[in-house]
């Protein structure tokens, strides 16, 4: 009589090194470093950061309005009535929209796409919430939409699609200044270079 074999669990140190390879720019080497020191000299450490893993994903949502995290219904940039609500800039992620918020540059409200268009990823249009963007603008007071999508190819791309896709709502649509070099992401670039691309802004 054949019995089937139970699957095989993994170790749990390796399932750990694993988990921490899913962190960008962390290979397998640099993985199994962070696994070895949070488990020999940072035992609280790695309590601490289980706890904090799960508490931001049970209460971290996304914004009803502008897409990025939140734990509340509304993020706090969206409740800001001091925001200038004629402004609405449109970035690929959390982690750009806090690249130009550290900038001190710009004072208006955001769009996060959440991602990029890029067919080879299964990435489309409506995986980017361009009909939800569309809907929040149609009589929400903004005056002028600027793209602060990566200089990229893809990121290219992502901003001449929406630029094309607003252009019959009459807004006025810019693109940042090309301070920011080409293949850049926004986390990564000074915050200087972003405030003048900011000022420097071109039509889209």
């Amino acid at each position: 009589m054949n019995h089937a074999q139970a699957p095989t669990q993994v170790p749990a140190l390796d399932a750990l090194v694993e988990a921490l390879r899913a962190l960008p720019g962390v290979g397998p080497k640099t993985a199994a470093r962070m696994a070895y020191h949070l488990l020999q000299h940072d035992r609280e450490a790695a309590e601490a950061l289980q706890l904090s893993l799960q508490r931001a994903l049970l209460a971290v949502r996304r914004c009803t309005l502008c897409n990025t995290y939140t734990e509340s219904e509304v993020c706090a940039t969206c409740s800001d009535t001091r925001r200038d609500r004629r402004l609405l800039c449109i970035v690929e992620t959390p982690a750009d929209q806090a690249a130009v918020e550290q900038s001190m540059s710009y004072r208006g409200l955001y769009f996060v796409l959440m991602g990029r268009l890029s067919p080879l990823d299964g990435m489309g249009p409506k995986d980017i919430g361009l009909d939800r963007l569309v809907q929040r603008l149609r009589g929400d007071g903004v005056e002028e939409i600027i793209l602060a999508t990566n200089f990229t190819n893809e990121g290219e791309a992502t901003a001449h699609v929406i630029a094309e896709t607003l252009r019959p709502l009459d807004l006025r649509i810019t693109r940042l200044a090309r301070g920011v070099p080409s293949g850049a992401e926004l986390e990564y670039v000074d915050l200087g270079t972003i405030a003048r691309a900011l000022v420097d802004r071109r039509g889209a």
